[in-house]
């Protein structure tokens, strides 16, 4: 496999793995990687199997692809620090739960941002509330070449940034701002993997700093709760006023960025005397 990762930024022996979402791209995950680094963190952000590309370079792939980029950029870090920390956004936060959960010994503290097992936001149109039922379509073949077009505010409380993001998104330059809509097959992928993750919650015991934004126009707040009641790790949460659902771009990313920095420097000052990387 080639080297999977889109940025790195070199910092010190603590490293941060940065996950974007489904049909994103690693530049949601750029500022908060700088400013992390700034904090004297190595990042790396990775780009996911199949996305960064055309509709038909993500439809060729699976959460399964998705989630080995992860589980590759996380093996490929860990040979550089002593301490692996991992964060996503919205799909990326599953990933990254996944691989606190199937990987403990690998991770040291998890940023579950926007995690997102149902778009059940208020922007979601109500065809959307019935999501569960697109991998069955998916294996009958139905609506193969459908496509769930994003609506505004698309994630984005900020209306000058909106404007930027949504402008970059339509105008064809998927490696900018992600494709403008969301296959109905990798929508279909997306809910098997979260049927996944939320099975494995309780594997979880790495701490977690769930950030959420409480007027999320794509995943209610109950999505960050169960991720707060299920995994067995400590947590500590935060909840964002002035954002909606692309919380590491939107209003309040400095305030998530100092966060997310002081949550890992702790984790990394109290946990076990630093291994020596394998």
């Amino acid at each position: 496999m080639s080297n999977p990762a889109e940025f790195q930024f070199e910092g010190g022996r603590d490293g941060v793995l940065l996950i974007h979402g489904l049909t994103g791209t690693p530049t949601e995950m750029r500022i908060l990687g700088k400013g992390l680094n700034r904090a004297g963190f190595t990042v790396v952000g990775v780009r996911l199997a199949g996305h960064c590309g055309t509709e038909e370079d993500l439809l060729a792939t699976t959460w399964e692809d998705w989630y080995a980029s992860v589980e590759a950029a996380a093996e490929e870090l860990r040979g550089r620090v002593d301490r692996v920390f991992v964060a996503g956004l919205s799909m990326g936060a599953l990933l990254a739960l996944r691989l606190a959960a199937v990987r403990p010994d690998w991770i040291d503290g998890v940023g579950v941002f926007g995690a997102t097992f149902r778009y059940d936001g208020w922007s979601i149109p109500w065809t959307g509330r019935f999501s569960f039922m697109l991998p069955m379509f998916k294996r009958l073949g139905i609506g193969k070449n459908r496509v769930f077009i994003e609506q505004p505010p698309y994630g984005i409380r900020d209306e000058r940034l909106r404007a930027q993001v949504s402008a970059a998104m339509f105008s064809g330059d998927s490696e900018a701002a992600g494709l403008p809509g969301n296959p109905w097959d990798a929508l279909a992928e997306m809910v098997e993997l979260s049927r996944d993750v939320r099975r494995r919650l309780p594997d979880v015991v790495a701490p977690c700093f769930v950030a959420h934004a409480a007027d999320d126009d794509v995943a209610s707040v109950a999505n960050a709760d169960l991720v707060a009641r299920r995994v067995r790790g400590p947590i500590e949460m935060l909840l964002l006023g002035d954002s909606y659902h692309m919380i590491t771009i939107d209003r309040e990313r400095r305030m998530l960025i100092e966060r997310t920095a002081d949550f890992f420097s702790r984790v990394a000052r109290d946990a076990r005397p630093s291994r020596m990387a394998a």
